[in-house]
């Protein structure tokens, strides 16, 4: 077991501060106890103690929106503050004159997770959109993500996505992918890889690839999520259907306790009393649709109204950064632009417990008996938080973009005194660098 001891507050996730406390991580990656010099030092592995002296220790983050394949497609000329039905296209492009493969997948996915385990991300979300011929289903992809978890020790939620793609195609891909990768019920035993299905959303994918889809996340258990409200999905959902997105979406089935919409800009207070009464859950991802100008989604509306509320970066080919605590800022600092003021701790909550409770995992996202022991040690005693009142507060308000001095992931120890213990993060930047060098210049 790992023991975690001295922390200066540890914030459970639950609304729970403790002070003085310790957390004991047990041998099968789960959280055995929290409190005062919690005993049992003996035969623990992994050095058996972590010293938190100075940090406010939180749950691991919980990215509920990325795609990480972008983090190899980050900004690009002509990518930054433009339409929608601008910036699909170019990006399109960037992906075709690379080419898509799981060789590329791993990589991309490789400097994600790193950037994520490196920021306090445990969990990461990867909706993944764009797809080659395939021969064997997509497998391949989906397990490059899959591995790439594994190496560097964080979690990997694999959302089989389509932008349009041929229904039939999407959804038997989809199948396969579920029977390889997960047992029914979409996560495997140890928590660390989950897959899901989500179709990009009405602006890209017909009626028939969201019925399919759901029949094959009927078939293995799995969660649906998709994205809603962005500037295109508006426009064209309006010239095409002569409808709202979220109309066509209640229609088509996908207004459910098994979906997660992310992005919802824009929405009106009859969709927002709609999606609360259908137990649908919601992904903002201010960190993309703010400075690309595609619009703000009125979270706190969204919770007042009862609807969990997670947080996402989305790609790097619009946000251009993995930080979900930055974003947690800026989910701060826009809120009472389009409602009432967040406060840092309904935002953290967001962050962990809100965004892991969207992809059906309550063993994630808090500290508590039980619950996956994934946690970060945030060091707060230099001079970004000199003058500081509040720590738990601080941690959004004072340095977001503040690395852990520790991250720990099922009870062990993934990041330490701010560096990776699995994989160099050296040669997974080298990695990447090398393969995108080759493909442009060939």
């Amino acid at each position: 077991m790992l023991k975690v001891t001295g922390a200066r507050v540890v914030w459970t996730g639950s609304g729970e501060e403790l002070a003085g406390i310790d957390v004991a991580c047990g041998d099968d990656g789960r959280v055995t106890a929290l409190g005062p010099a919690v005993a049992g030092d003996g035969g623990v592995l992994d050095g058996g103690v972590l010293d938190a002296t100075g940090c406010v220790v939180t749950p691991g983050l919980v990215n509920a929106h990325h795609h990480l394949l972008q983090t190899a497609f980050r900004t690009l000329p002509g990518t930054r503050g433009v339409p929608m039905a601008q910036w699909l296209p170019t990006m399109a492009a960037a992906y075709a004159a690379v080419g898509v493969d799981d060789e590329l997948a791993h990589a991309a996915a490789s400097a994600g997770l790193a950037e994520a385990l490196l920021s306090g991300v445990t969990t990461v979300a990867d909706h993944h959109l764009t797809w080659p011929a395939l021969t064997d289903g997509g497998v391949a992809i989906a397990s490059a993500a899959a591995t790439a978890a594994r190496e560097l020790g964080g979690r990997v939620a694999f959302v089989r996505g389509s932008a349009r793609d041929d229904p039939e195609t999407a959804a038997a891909s989809a199948d396969a992918i579920a029977g390889a990768l997960v047992p029914h019920g979409g996560v495997t035993a140890d928590g660390v890889v989950q897959v899901a299905v989500g179709p990009a959303g009405v602006h890209s994918d017909s009626a028939g690839t969201f019925r399919l889809m759901a029949e094959v996340a009927a078939a293995h258990g799995l969660r649906r999520r998709t994205q809603a409200n962005e500037q295109v999905d508006v426009a064209v959902a309006e010239a095409r259907y002569g409808r709202r997105p979220l109309q066509l979406l209640e229609e088509w089935g996908w207004v459910a306790p098994d979906v997660t919409l992310a992005h919802l800009c824009g929405v009106t207070d009859a969709e927002v009393a709609v999606l609360a009464g259908a137990g649908v859950t919601a992904t903002h991802a201010p960190g993309c649709d703010l400075p690309m100008g595609w619009g703000v989604a009125p979270m706190a509306a969204l919770a007042d109204a009862g609807v969990t509320v997670g947080l996402g970066t989305s790609g790097g080919g619009s946000n251009d950064a993995g930080h979900l605590l930055a974003d947690a800022r800026l989910a701060l600092q826009v809120a009472p632009l389009v409602g009432r003021p967040v406060s840092a701790r309904e935002v953290l909550g967001w962050a962990t417990r809100g965004s892991a409770d969207g992809l059906g995992r309550p063993d994630l996202g808090r500290l508590a008996v039980g619950a996956r022991a994934d946690l970060v040690c945030w060091d707060v005693t230099g001079v970004a938080d000199a003058g500081v009142a509040d720590p738990v507060a601080g941690l959004l308000w004072a340095s977001p973009g503040r690395r852990p001095r520790h991250v720990v992931v099922g009870g062990r120890v993934v990041v330490r005194d701010g560096v990776l213990q699995t994989v160099s993060e050296d040669v997974v930047v080298a990695r990447l660098h090398a393969l995108l060098a080759e493909r442009r210049d060939r």
